[in-house]
Parts: structure tokens; C-alpha cells; sequence
């Protein structure tokens, strides 16, 4: 396959357009032509080029190209952009390094990077984790977004559009086959039901892949994937000035995951003293022999059932009114959405941790009313109202087997560790729920065709409030054994999951700002300067928290600054474009993961860390020279450290000198130092057949991000190697897209590398590990 697209670059080619950042794949238009990539940054239809914010913006076709269907696989072509998945609940996303870190996610707390899919936020990443269906466009917003997008967006905004209903009847399909049992089917119907009055779009996507893994306690196969999606949407055009639009979308998503594998162990603390109670002492106590060490045999031993299951839906609609000098915006959403897993606590084939999982019910509703001004004017304005609502109904369970007292407490008598532990069930319930309320306006005064001053205030006023309760819901009943032993075993089951009952609430304000000043240097450059003050509302911590830990966090603020430059050059033959940032956070909020002393239980809370700073640069550069030639690249340097953070909890292979440690001047986990993408497309005319003109086509983009850490404590047993992965596509097409065949390669070269690497107290290191090479055909077509 690279070989065929270096064949294809060596040829005379004449366009595809760009591969990534702020441009599409084009066939139709030739380079000097003036069309145009038109964003939503600003809550109004511009020319990318013309928004002075740093974004990257990945269009249909860009995504055809590539083949990506998940937000997930989006990051290998947005290199500022990191997302993390432990699970589609427990998924973190980044941007410049600011968002949220690499622990397991707080319901009680937001993300800092905001994702909204046709105008409507997602209070829930994991909501966002199911296939992209029947996209117009992708917006990466970087930096603090919050005074037209809202507190959740003080690291960044992804602003998703999918396609409207047409009045012109259209059809598209793509039917795919590869290894592993992968099989897709994607589709999409649109035509007009009344006139030039009511049009309705109706989207499809089932995809299925095998797993990658194999669990060897009963040879199946885990980390596999089965998602089915549907959209549809009505748009009814009642006169010339208004439109209403109504969509209505169901997901479901079915995994057996996650299914650990062991990547590596140490048995010593870095001072050489033995960790007592480690993970060989246990496995030999119990006469367990584990997997041997090799993460990439894809191998794991798991005794109990494990899966991440969720299903999402919802309803929205939304009014344009043209009134003539202005544009009105009314969004009305609720969303569901349920998340049901299951997990084998322990990572062996022992029945040690037999249930551990967070199932959550959430609800949101969401209403925004916007005002913009239309055509050209002195100023430009946009004012709006926000509500939004959201409950996270939490409900808990950890329950122990029979090789949990062995395992975790050689020193205790048998007879009151297995009164204790087995057949123990611990059960909670939890209930964040947030009310939001929210006034903006931002301006842009237009003081000449070159200068402009750009300025937005948002007020948000928000409450919170939850309830945290914890009980034993099973367990051999303790009443009959001697007095000794019951109030030993009752004991040592408050100290796994003690018994919990608390409620908290709190309401905060808070002001989000914005100032930039562009400049035209030249018709096709411009440069601007930014300052803005982002804010992100308290969390509440609704768990077993350890001893003195507050139920309430502080909220978080940003005060950000960005200088840059977007230009074209060469006929717009070339895109270059460049930024440069720096933002200071106070109370960084995160979520911390940490395992109790002497067992392999986890808890989660979240912290405020006083001060962290993350500075950079990023760059976009697009080449094409002809209508049938394109090559991209993208690449950015982050620097991401903690500034004041003495209270940081403890490395595992740390934990004999103390439970905490002085992090400050550390780099922030999940955020690699260099990431950068390369791109390519072309295309060759190579003749004439069945009535359409006939191209052979190649893509291929390469993605590259230097080592990181992923655990909340910095251990050196997390820091994850950089990799680089590869992909490619070849194809013929027939002109207007009318059939398309091509074939394609993910993870061309068969990189090794992990995802994440978790080290315990027991010195295990466990991990997820990336994709391995994949192959595949797909077709495609379109009337």
C-alpha cells in the first residue's frame, strides 16, 4: 500500500485537497479557487481562516479518507488533542494538555474540554463514545471557549455538525469487511416529503470487530466491539426566514471489556526495601501461576464476567429565525443516557475482587437561546441565555470471593478473613446533580477591513448538590460466630468499604472572559492575540472519601493567553498556520486514583492541585498544489507541569517513605511533550469506463506522540513509550463519488504500544494496549 501511494505522489497528480487542520479533501474545486472552509467558533458561519482562535477542523471527506468513525480514533489527526479510554465511561479527553488527567472518571466532575454534537452539550464523555454518524464537519477548539460554549470548556470545546436534510434526494452507503470479523455498514437517506417545505435525513451505522485479546480462563475473546446507531431528522422550512429542525438519535454499544494484561512487576520499593505482601507473595500463597510478562502475546486470565455496556439517546430541536439585521437560535435537548458494566477486579483467574463496577442512569436537559447579527457592520454581535440540568445517578458494587482473605490478609486467622471477605458485597448509590444558568454576549468592532477587537463576558450562575450512601448488601451473616471473630470480620468490612452516609451542596458564580485583537497584515494573513479567563464550577465528591478529604471542591480558573498567525500563500496553494499559548489554572480540579493500603481496592475522589501551567506551540502546514495533490502536517509542543503541588499522593514504588510527594515542577500525566501528524493524499486519472471518468487515489497519515505518563501520582512504572502509527488507503473511484472501492491498512507497521500502564502496591504494572495492524476492503456509494 505505500509503495502504491508513493507511486501515486511520484505521477503527474493535479489535487485532493488537504489531509488535515482547517481544510478538506476537494475533488470538485480547483486550488485557487475560492471556497472555503465555514466554521461555527464564534456561534456564526465564517471562513476558518478568518476565526483568530487556534482550531483544526476535520471534514467528511477528510473522514472518508481516513476511515475514522470515533472520537477516539479523531486524535491521530489533531495532535493537541489526547483522549484516553479505560472504558467509554471512564474516558478522558485532553486538549494542550488541560482537561482532565488519566484517572478513572468522578461523576461528580465535569470535563474541561466540551463536547457538543449539533449545538447540544454532552454532560457525559461517555456519551460521545459510540460511532460518528453522517458527519459535515469536526471543530477542535483549542484553549478556554467559555464565553460563548460554557464553564466546561476551560481547556477546550469539539464541536461536532452532522449533515442537515436535503430538499435534493440523496443517497449514501458503505458496506466494509477486514480481519478480526470486522463488518460495517454505514447509510444515509435524504429527500424532501412536502415540496421545498419539509426534508427528512435518515443515518445508520452497525459496526462490528472481534476482539483483540484472548482471555485463556476460558478462551473467549475480549476487547471486542458491537455498536449500532440511527439519527433521523425532520427539517421543516414553514416560510423563507424560519427553519426548524428536529433530531431524534439511538446508540447502543456492546463490549466484553476491559480485560487487563500484565506488562510488567518489581517486588522492591526504588530503595531496595521488599514490598511486603506483593503480587508474588499472594500468587504463591494461593498457588496460582500467572500469565508470564508479555503484554503484546494479547493474553489475560480473568475468572469473572466483565463488559461495557451503555446505551444513549435523545431528543432536540432547533429554531433559526432570519429577522432580517439579526439571526434567532433556539436549542432544546434531553438526552439519556445508561451505562451498565461489569469488571474482574483483580486482573487474575482468581476469585479475589469477583464484581467491581459503577453503573450510571444520567439525565440532562438543555435549552439555549442566541441572537447574532447577520451581513456586515460596524460591530457583530452574539447575546444569549443558557439552562442546563443534569442528574448522574451512580449505583456501586464490589463483592469478594473466596481467595480474597488469603489474598489480602495473610496475617489475620483464616476463620475471621473468610467470615469477612467472602461472599462480602458492598453496594452505594449516588446522586450529582448540577442546575446551570447562564448569560452571554461577545462583539467583535470592526475598526477598519484589516483591524478588529473582539470582547466577551458569560455570568454562570450553578448549583449543585448530591447524596452519598454506602451499605453491605450480602456476606455471611456474623451474628452466630464467637464475639472475637464477628467483631474482627465486621471491622475489617468497614475498612474495605466502610459503611457511608452523607449529602453536600453548594452554588457558585462565576465570570468568563474573553479579549482579541486581528489584524490583516495582508489579504490572505492574519494575526491576533488573545486573552481570556476561563472558570469551571465546583465538583462534588461523592464516594468513600478518605480521611480528610472535603466533599466539595473549589472551582477551577484559567487565565489563558494566545498569539498567532493564519495565513495562505501561493495562490492558496499553501495553509500555514501557527499558534503559540500559555495558560495558568488555579485549583486544577482532578480525579485521583489511589489503592488502599493492603488490598487491591481502588477509590476515587477529586482534588483541587493550587497551580498548573501549560505552554506551547502548534503549527498546521498545507500543501496543494494541484486539484489532485495533498500533503499536511501538524505538530505541537506542550509543556504541562504542576507548579504548586506538595501534597501529590504517593508512587506505589514510593510508598514505604510516605503517602505523599512534592509534584511540583512534574510534567502532567496524559500529556505527551512533542505530537505531530503527517498527511497525504493524491489521485490519478487513469481513464474511462461504464460512463464515468475513473481515478485511482491513495491516502495515508502517520501520527507520532512522544512518551507520557498515566497515573495521577507520576509513577515511572506509567510512563508510556512513544509510538507512531500508520495508516493507508488505496482506491479506484468513479467521478461524483458514484462507487468507490478501496482497500486499507490501520496500524500499517504493527506498532506495539500501550494505551495506559497502571502500577499497584503490589507491584503488578497492568495495562491496555493499542490496536495491532488491521486490514480491510470497503466500498461505497452514492446518488
Amino acid at each position: 500500500m505505500g509503495g502504491a501511494l508513493a507511486a501515486i505522489l511520484a505521477s503527474p497528480a493535479y489535487a485532493a485537497g488537504p489531509a488535515v487542520s482547517e481544510e478538506e479533501v476537494a475533488l470538485a474545486p480547483a486550488p485557487n479557487a475560492d471556497s472555503e472552509i465555514v466554521v461555527t467558533a464564534r456561534r456564526r458561519d465564517e471562513d476558518a481562516q478568518d476565526v483568530p482562535i487556534a482550531l483544526s477542523v476535520v471534514g467528511a471527506q477528510q473522514l472518508e479518507a481516513t476511515g475514522n468513525f470515533s472520537l477516539g480514533q479523531i486524535q491521530q489527526l489533531v495532535p493537541s488533542l489526547q483522549v484516553f479510554s479505560f472504558n467509554p465511561r471512564n474516558t478522558n479527553v485532553n486538549i494542550r494538555g488541560l482537561g482532565s488527567n488519566v484517572a478513572l472518571t468522578n461523576d461528580g466532575l465535569e470535563n474541561g474540554v466540551g463536547i457538543y454534537i449539533d449545538n447540544v452539550y454532552y454532560g457525559r464523555v461517555g456519551q460521545s463514545q459510540f460511532d460518528l454518524v453522517d458527519l459535515q464537519q469536526i471543530e477542535v477548539l483549542r484553549g478556554p471557549q467559555g464565553t460563548l460554549f460554557g464553564k466546561n470548556t476551560t481547556a477546550g470545546a469539539i464541536n461536532i455538525t452532522t449533515r442537515a436534510p436535503s430538499f435534493e434526494p440523496e443517497f449514501s452507503g458503505e458496506a466494509s469487511l477486514g480481519d478480526y470479523g470486522y463488518h460495517q455498514l454505514r447509510g444515509s437517506l435524504s429527500a424532501p416529503l412536502i415540496g421545498d417545505s419539509v426534508a427528512f435525513r435518515l443515518s445508520i451505522a452497525d459496526t462490528h470487530r472481534d476482539g483483540f485479546l484472548t482471555n485463556l480462563h476460558d478462551d473467549s475473546a475480549a476487547q471486542d466491539y458491537d455498536n449500532f446507531t440511527a439519527r433521523g431528522q425532520l427539517l421543516v422550512k414553514p416560510s423563507a426566514d424560519v427553519a426548524i429542525k428536529l433530531i431524534a438519535d439511538f446508540s447502543r454499544q456492546r463490549q466484553h471489556h476491559v480485560l487487563n494484561v500484565l506488562a510488567d512487576y518489581f517486588g522492591t520499593y526504588d530503595n531496595g526495601a521488599a514490598i511486603p505482601n506483593n503480587f508474588v507473595d499472594r500468587v504463591t500463597r494461593a498457588g496460582y501461576t500467572p500469565l508470564p510478562i508479555r503484554p503484546f502475546d494479547r493474553r489475560g486470565d480473568s475468572d469473572g464476567h466483565y463488559q461495557a455496556n451503555m446505551k444513549s439517546y435523545g431528543f432536540s430541536g432547533q429554531l433559526d429565525w432570519d429577522l432580517g439585521g439579526a439571526a434567532l437560535t433556539s436549542v432544546s435537548a434531553y438526552r439519556w443516557w445508561d451505562w451498565a458494566p461489569a469488571n474482574d477486579g483483580d486482573s487474575t483467574g482468581l476469585p479475589v475482587i469477583t464484581k467491581a463496577q459503577q453503573a450510571n442512569r444520567q439525565r440532562q436537559f438543555s435549552q439555549e437561546v442566541r441572537l447574532a447579527s447577520t451581513g456586515g457592520r460596524t460591530i457583530d454581535y452574539v447575546v444569549g441565555a443558557y439552562y442546563f440540568w443534569q442528574i448522574v445517578r451512580g449505583f456501586g458494587a464490589t463483592a469478594y470471593g473466596s481467595a480474597a482473605a488469603n489474598w489480602n490478609l495473610p496475617a489475620v486467622p483464616a476463620v475471621v478473613g473468610d467470615a469477612a471477605l467472602n461472599g462480602f458485597e458492598a453496594q452505594s448509590t449516588s446522586t450529582p446533580e448540577t442546575r446551570s444558568y447562564a448569560l452571554f454576549g461577545q462583539g467583535t468592532w470592526n475598526l477598519s477591513e484589516a483591524l478588529k477587537l473582539t470582547a466577551g463576558l458569560r455570568y454562570t450562575h450553578e448549583k449543585k448538590q448530591g447524596e452519598y450512601h454506602q451499605w453491605h448488601a450480602a456476606g455471611p451473616d456474623l451474628t452466630g460466630l464467637p464475639a472475637a471473630v464477628a467483631t474482627a470480620a465486621a471491622a475489617i468490612r468497614n475498612q474495605f468499604n466502610p459503611v457511608t452516609d452523607y449529602g453536600t451542596s453548594f452554588t457558585d458564580d462565576s465570570l468568563s472572559w474573553l479579549a482579541n485583537l486581528s489584524y490583516a497584515v495582508a489579504p490572505d494573513a492574519l494575526v491576533y492575540a488573545t486573552w481570556s479567563r476561563g472558570n469551571k464550577s465546583g465538583g462534588l465528591n461523592l464516594t468513600a472519601l478518605p480521611a480528610g478529604v472535603d466533599p466539595e471542591v473549589r472551582p477551577e480558573k484559567v487565565d489563558a493567553y494566545e498569539v498567532g498567525l493564519k495565513s495562505q500563500f501561493l495562490n492558496r496553494q499553501v495553509t500555514f498556520n501557527l499558534a503559540g499559548f500559555w495558560s495558568e489554572i488555579s485549583d486544577y480540579q482532578t480525579a485521583i486514583t489511589e489503592q488502599v493500603a493492603n488490598t487491591v481496592n481502588f477509590r476515587q475522589y477529586i482534588a483541587n492541585i493550587p497551580k498548573v501551567r501549560s505552554r506551547g506551540l502548534e503549527a498546521d502546514l498545507i500543501y496543494a498544489p494541484t486539484r489532485l495533490l495533498s500533503v499536511s502536517a501538524s505538530a505541537a509542543y506542550t509543556d504541562a507541569t504542576y507548579r504548586d503541588y506538595r501534597n501529590a499522593p504517593e508512587a506505589p514504588e514510593n510508598l514505604n517513605r510516605g503517602g505523599i510527594q512534592d509534584l511540583s515542577g512534574a510534567r502532567l500525566p496524559g500529556v505527551p511533550k512533542f505530537t505531530y501528524s503527517l498527511g497525504a493524499d493524491a489521485a490519478q486519472p487513469i481513464g474511462h469506463a461504464a460512463g464515468s471518468d475513473l481515478e485511482l487515489y491513495g491516502h495515508a497519515d502517520f501520527s507520532h506522540r512522544s512518551t507520557f505518563n498515566t497515573s495521577s501520582s507520576n509513577s515511572r512504572y506509567a510512563d508510556v513509550p512513544g509510538y507512531g502509527v500508520l495508516n493507508t488507503r488505496i482506491g479506484i473511484r468513479a467521478d461524483g463519488a458514484r462507487w468507490d472501492l478501496s482497500v486499507w491498512a490501520r496500524n500499517l507497521t504493527d506498532e506495539d504500544y500501550f494505551q495506559t500502564l497502571s502500577p499497584g502496591n503490589t507491584g503488578l504494572v497492568t495495562a491496555l494496549i493499542g490496536e495491532p495492524r488491521t486490514w480491510g476492503a470497503t466500498f461505497r456509494t452514492k446518488l
